[in-house]
């Protein structure tokens, strides 16, 4: 009985947690323009999607506080594919757009503190506090990953790789789906599994 109780109660937090998210304008797609934005990083700086055209971007949802993101940053796993692509001139920009108050939402010097702690090397940590950025863009999960092209059109989105888990071995024989959008569409390739379901948490709008 109290665990059918306790079911009961997880069932309405996670229903809960859907509720409050609620998106602006119509679901992003792939080969469509990315969403727009303009917004403040962590060090007080203002980035706008605009003024990396001519780039490949690519967007990282961020929650140092999810167990799936603590799996990639604990295993090293996304500062790899941070640093392999920094050397090719990507743009990695990681956006965190939990509301203050909740999980992930830290302040500016305590995310700088994070980044150095796990070793991340994103070009910037965009704070998405009021969640314009996520909403735009759907955002569901943290990570939920878009790869944007030279030209601003979406060519990836999704999960970071085809194995949702917290078991940092599982993590060895993932499927590493941005990595292989991105090693094929720098190549003028199409990119195979042009789009996946993200998994992870809850955004924590």
């Amino acid at each position: 009985m109290a665990a059918v109780a306790l079911l009961m109660a997880v069932m309405v937090v996670a229903c809960a947690e859907e509720a409050t998210a609620s998106f602006d304008g119509p679901a992003p797609e792939v080969g469509k323009a990315a969403p727009g934005f303009s917004v403040a990083d962590t060090n007080g700086q203002t980035h706008s999607l605009d003024q990396y055209r001519g780039k490949w971007v690519v967007l990282e949802w961020l929650n140092h506080g999810c167990p799936y993101v603590k799996n990639h940053y604990d295993t090293g796993t996304m500062q790899a594919l941070q640093k392999k692509y920094a050397a090719q001139d990507v743009v990695w920009l990681s956006i965190v757009s939990s509301a203050p108050g909740k999980q992930g939402h830290y302040s500016n010097e305590r995310a700088n503190e994070l980044t150095q702690e796990k070793n991340a090397s994103p070009h910037a940590v965009l704070v998405d506090s009021s969640g314009t950025i996520g909403r735009a863009y759907h955002a569901r999960t943290t990570p939920h990953m878009f790869v944007i092209n030279p030209e601003g059109n979406i060519v990836y989105m999704g999960a970071i790789d085809d194995t949702p888990t917290t078991n940092a071995d599982r993590l060895k024989t993932a499927r590493p789906l941005v990595d292989i959008a991105l090693q094929e569409a720098m190549a003028g390739k199409p990119v195979s599994v042009p789009a996946s379901q993200p998994y992870g948490c809850n955004v924590k709008y």
